[in-house]
């Protein structure tokens, strides 16, 4: 059976595009491969081979208590983080997009904005002046008479939970904006003029068309959460480790590398699996594109 000259035609001018396509594609596998997926490879490798080769160091992931209490705290606070960071970000976005007066846009955006702008130890160590028994915040509750002694404010969970909303806040903000942002008006004033109340309209149409956004957001922020370092070690004084604290101390002070490297492969395995899971619920290419067409 003859082979369709057009099919050929096609097949070949594709062959072609990719051909001509490869070099300008070539040193960015390259750089990928050196920076990226040797260390990553690196990595799995020391989690099976230090101090001996075998899987000693993941059978100390079914029976150390330790790591069980760390990496029950780490997904603790990074689920309680992406839960607030992106309901409050979704709040800001839509009060950024919504706002009819241009200056309340610009004064919200620049909140948003200027956290950015400030390092991370600062924020860090501002909350533990906040937060603190004679901080600025007990001092107010208790000359509120709110309450009678200070609250324990930070060295606990609440207050690396507080400490890492604020940085992953304008992270969720800038990733719902863009999405809210591609939103149509006419989609929710179609659904007013049939009647649907304000509620419902945002319920059943504007909600569902920024969901691409919202998950986006969710994604970004518990991924990020999942590698803070600073501010648990700052907020949580000793008392709240989560896996990079952990990891830093195994491999800055202990010198082991096999234990840190089985974590390590944790938390990557763990955003891998939240990315395939995504994956077949979701269209991904859709979803990180941003919006809604």
């Amino acid at each position: 059976m003859a082979a369709n000259p057009t099919s050929v035609a096609t097949t070949e001018g594709r062959w072609k595009q990719r051909l001509t396509g490869l070099p300008f594609v070539l040193p960015l596998l390259v750089f990928l491969s050196l920076f990226f997926y040797w260390p990553l490879a690196e990595v799995l490798v020391l989690s099976v081979t230090e101090p001996e080769v075998g899987f000693s160091n993941f059978t100390k992931l079914l029976s150390s208590a330790v790591i069980h209490k760390i990496l029950i705290t780490t997904f603790m606070v990074t689920f309680e983080t992406t839960l607030a960071s992106v309901a409050i970000g979704y709040l800001m976005a839509f009060a950024i997009v919504h706002s009819k007066s241009r200056t309340i846009q610009r004064s919200l955006l620049l909140c948003v904005i200027v956290p950015f702008w400030m390092s991370i130890i600062i924020r860090a160590f501002a909350w533990l002046i906040l937060l603190r028994g004679n901080g600025i915040v007990n001092e107010t509750l208790i000359g509120l008479g709110l309450i009678d002694s200070p609250l324990q404010l930070s060295r606990n969970e609440l207050g690396v939970v507080i400490g890492v909303i604020h940085i992953m806040v304008p992270i969720a903000t800038l990733t719902i904006l863009g999405n809210l942002r591609s939103i149509s008006p006419s989609y929710v004033k179609a659904a007013r003029s049939l009647g649907a109340s304000p509620w419902f309209a945002f319920r059943a149409v504007y909600f569902p068309i920024s969901l691409p956004g919202l998950i986006g957001a969710s994604m970004i922020t518990f991924m990020f959460t999942l590698g803070f370092f600073i501010t648990p070690a700052l907020l949580g004084g000793g008392r709240v480790i989560m896996v990079a604290e952990y990891i830093s101390v195994k491999t800055l002070v202990l010198a082991q590398l096999g234990e840190p490297a089985m974590l390590a492969v944790v938390l990557m395995a763990s955003v891998f699996l939240l990315l395939m899971t995504l994956g077949r619920a979701l269209n991904l290419r859709e979803l990180l594109s941003g919006g809604s067409k």
